[in-house]
């Protein structure tokens, strides 16, 4: 047997536990280093790239996402190791108040247990779904857990945006262990029996890992891909740990409104996401290539935008602008996901979780590069610069590299690449 729709959606529900505790450690605590206590937000940025550098091993867990079965209980691990190190995380923001070194070393035992986490259950969920459900379902498969992360993640920073004002120490760690337990039990929940009667073992590949790692890098199209993923998800991430501070600092928000509005951005994420899949799939609208392409001047037009509400300050529509600066990352995102499920399948056969891994790893990569550039970047320009002009610079950098994802785009990926791909079909 192979997964059900219902089943497929279940899973989903451990993808959304996944993004309502990563959401807390990237935007509510982020912003409390910086703001609250003032420290540099290349803290967080190295912090977060830890927990993003641990995650290299993936083209390993994916290499091997062929053989076995069984993930049920490390998507389960992962989940608690998850959990434990957000909680942790909290505490050594707490801790921070009274001693650094104390702050310090609970936080990085916090953002290694975090990275151990995500890749465990993350990693052992992708392996599920790629040996459990149908070939003609799975790039819907991966659409659908995708979508409800983002909601997971939109939902969860609106929810505590609400709750946390007016800020105190104890009621931060209230709501995160609120969020975490809630997550943990969700995740127990979804993956309960349900390798049960499942088609989830394959026969061993014999390849050692770096040889088979080898064949894929030797693949023309794969190296590209890897490549645009690396540069695409560096201007992705940019932003990521600085927009709050910059919501904080320029436009006067308090905690829950600039976690609130983290909320927002992930909100219209979802949405660009779910009106690509309408409209490459229902209404046969564009190529995955050209939305790719859009996405990606879409994200950089609506930087530019946001750099220029900085000198209105407070009162300026910020939030909409965040908004559709989610839209547009929604749109690329989905689109690139949609043709990295169909490149898994091209070239030498029994590869797809090395492809898979390979471009997981460049994500990774990315993720902790970005945030850390950028970060490092608004420290180093605050020196010289109002906070309105540092911030402004790093966003219209990430604006110029947004746009040279794009080009790549447009050169390397196949003008004719499948449409129907993003949304259940049979």
């Amino acid at each position: 047997m192979t997964l059900s729709w219902f089943q497929i959606f279940r899973l989903g529900l451990v993808q959304m536990a996944l993004g309502a505790i990563v959401v807390l450690t990237t935007s509510t605590l982020n912003r409390l280093m910086v703001v609250e206590l003032s420290l540099p937000a290349i803290l967080p940025g190295l912090l977060v790239g830890l927990h993003y550098g641990i995650q290299l091993t993936r083209p390993h867990w994916g290499f091997y996402s062929d053989t076995g079965g069984h993930r049920t209980r490390w998507i389960i691990g992962g989940m608690v190791a998850l959990a434990i190190g957000a909680f942790l995380a909290a505490c050594g923001v707490l801790a921070f108040e009274t001693s650094f070194a104390v702050g310090l070393t609970v936080s990085l035992i916090a953002y290694t247990l975090i990275g151990l986490g995500v890749g465990a259950s993350g990693t052992s969920l992708l392996a599920l779904l790629a040996t459990t459900t149908a070939p003609h379902r799975r790039a819907a498969a991966a659409t659908i857990t995708w979508l409800m992360m983002i909601l997971g993640i939109a939902a969860t920073a609106g929810i505590v945006g609400q709750f946390i004002d007016p800020y105190t120490p104890q009621l931060l760690l209230r709501i995160v262990a609120i969020v975490v337990t809630t997550a943990t039990l969700v995740t127990c929940l979804a993956v309960w029996r349900i390798e049960r009667n499942l088609i989830a073992i394959r026969e061993p590949d014999p390849t050692p890992f770096m040889e088979g790692l080898r064949e894929v890098w030797g693949e023309r199209k794969a190296r590209n891909f890897t490549i645009f993923v690396f540069l695409s998800m560096t201007a992705y991430f940019m932003q990521e740990l600085i927009l709050e501070p910059y919501a904080g600092l320029v436009f006067g928000f308090t905690p829950g409104e600039s976690t609130s509005l983290s909320g927002a951005q992930n909100g219209g994420v979802f949405i660009g996401m779910l009106a690509v899949g309408i409209m490459a799939t229902g209404l046969k609208i564009g190529s995955l290539r050209n939305w790719v392409v859009a996405g990606c001047l879409g994200s950089a037009g609506s930087l530019a935008l946001i750099t220029f509400l900085g000198p209105m300050g407070a009162g300026a529509p910020i939030t909409y602008a965040v908004m559709l600066l989610g839209f547009f990352n929604g749109m690329f995102a989905v689109a690139a996901i949609g043709s990295m499920m169909a490149l898994a399948a091209q070239g030498k056969e029994r590869r797809e979780g090395t492809r898979m891994g390979l471009w997981g790893a460049a994500q990774a990569i990315a993720a902790g590069f970005g945030g850390l550039i950028g970060a490092g970047m608004v420290d180093i320009l605050r020196t010289s610069m109002t906070d309105t002009q540092a911030f402004g610079s790093v966003f219209i950098a990430e604006a110029a590299l947004f746009i040279a994802a794009a080009a790549m785009a447009a050169k390397i990926m196949d003008r004719k690449m499948p449409k129907a791909t993003l949304v259940p079909g049979e």
